[in-house]
C-alpha cells in the first residue's frame, strides 16, 4: 500500500489509510480475536493504528495491548497512535465533570500510563487530543520535547486544532509537529473551505481525516444532504463500479494536502473494502458530483 511521508520528518510515515480503535471495548473481541485482526490490516498495508487514552473508558489501550503481547514482534510493524488531554467522568476517575487538562504533569503522566497499558517503550506518534483553552504553550511545549528527547514519544501532533492554534503550539516547540486530526468527510466538507486543509498543504502537516463516513450517516442517514449523497453515490457505482464506501474514501484521498483518513469497522470484509479505495482513481468530475450532492448546489 501507499504511505504518507512526512516532509517534515522524513524518519516518520503513515500508511495511506489508518485503523481506529476507539470503539475497540465495544466489539466484544477476545485477545486472539483482536490479533487476528491486528494481523489481517498489516498484511492488507494497513499499519497506522489510531488509540487514545480515554477510548473505551479508558480501556481500549489494553485491549491492543493484550492482544500485540499474544505476538510481540508485529510492534516493528507498525505505527501506533494515541491521544491525551481530555479527561472523562468514568469508572476509575473522581472528576466532576469532563475537561481538558493539556498541563506538562498530565501529558507526561497520560503518556507513561499508555506505554503501560499498552506494553510498549514507545508512541510512533502522540497527538494533543483537543485544543484546551487553558493551554500554556511553553509548558505544554516543553512536556513534548522532553517526551521525544526521552524516547518515549517518536513523533508528535494534534487533534481536532485550527491553524492558528497550531502556530501557537509550533512557535514554542524544538519537535517538528506532523500531524492534525480533523473531522472530514463528504458531509463534513467545511476543513477543504475554512483554511485547515489549506493550512496543512501550505505548512505540509499531514491531515488524519477522523469519521470519514459521517458516523455511517452517509450509508444510513435520513437527512437530505445525506440522501442527497447516497444517491449520487448510487450513480457513481454504477459508472465506476466502485463501492458507495470506496467512493466516500476515494473523495479524501483525492484531495492534495494528502488525507489519511481512519476507518473504524471491525468487520474485515468492510475493512477490506475501504483498503481498495487506496488504489481507485476518482475522475475530477465525480469528485466535484459528490461535493454538489453533499452541499445541494452547484460551485459558485
Amino acid at each position: 500500500m501507499q504511505r504518507i511521508l512526512s516532509p517534515l520528518d522524513q524518519s516518520f510515515s503513515l500508511s495511506r489509510v489508518a485503523m481506529g480503535l476507539w470503539r475497540l471495548a465495544d466489539w466484544g473481541y477476545s485477545n486472539r480475536q483482536v490479533l487476528g485482526l491486528l494481523e489481517e490490516l498489516l498484511e492488507l498495508g494497513v499499519t497506522s493504528f489510531d488509540l487514545a487514552d480515554i477510548y473505551g473508558d479508558y480501556r481500549c489501550e489494553q485491549l491492543f495491548g493484550d492482544a500485540l503481547k499474544l505476538k510481540p514482534e508485529l510492534r516493528n510493524k507498525m505505527e501506533i497512535v494515541s491521544k491525551c488531554g481530555i479527561k472523562l467522568v468514568g469508572s476509575n476517575n473522581q472528576f466532576a465533570l469532563n475537561h481538558y487538562d493539556s498541563s506538562a504533569a498530565h501529558v507526561i503522566a497520560s503518556v507513561e500510563s499508555s506505554l503501560r497499558k499498552m506494553g510498549i517503550a514507545e508512541l510512533d506518534l502522540l497527538l494533543i487530543h483537543r485544543p484546551d483553552p487553558l493551554m500554556c504553550a511553553d509548558e505544554l511545549a516543553g512536556a513534548l520535547d522532553r517526551l521525544v528527547s526521552d524516547g518515549k514519544v517518536r513523533a508528535i501532533g494534534v487533534s481536532n486544532f485550527l491553524p492558528h492554534q497550531i502556530e501557537l503550539l509550533r512557535s514554542r516547540l524544538h519537535t517538528a509537529l506532523v500531524v492534525n486530526q480533523i473531522e472530514v468527510s463528504l458531509l463534513h466538507s467545511s476543513p477543504m473551505f475554512d483554511g485547515q486543509l489549506d493550512f496543512c498543504q501550505r505548512e505540509e502537516v499531514i491531515p488524519m481525516a477522523w469519521s470519514p463516513f459521517a458516523g455511517g450517516a452517509l450509508f444510513e442517514g435520513d437527512g437530505e444532504a445525506a440522501l442527497r449523497v447516497q444517491a449520487c453515490m448510487e450513480e457513481l457505482a454504477q459508472e465506476l463500479g466502485m463501492e458507495p464506501q470506496q467512493l466516500a474514501l476515494a473523495w479524501l484521498l483525492k484531495h492534495p494536502a494528502g488525507m489519511v483518513p481512519v476507518l473504524g469497522s471491525g468487520k474485515m470484509a468492510r475493512l477490506r473494502s475501504g483498503v481498495q479505495a487506496v488504489e481507485k482513481e476518482l475522475p475530477r468530475e465525480a469528485w466535484f458530483r459528490l461535493l454538489h450532492a453533499a452541499r445541494g448546489r452547484d460551485v459558485d
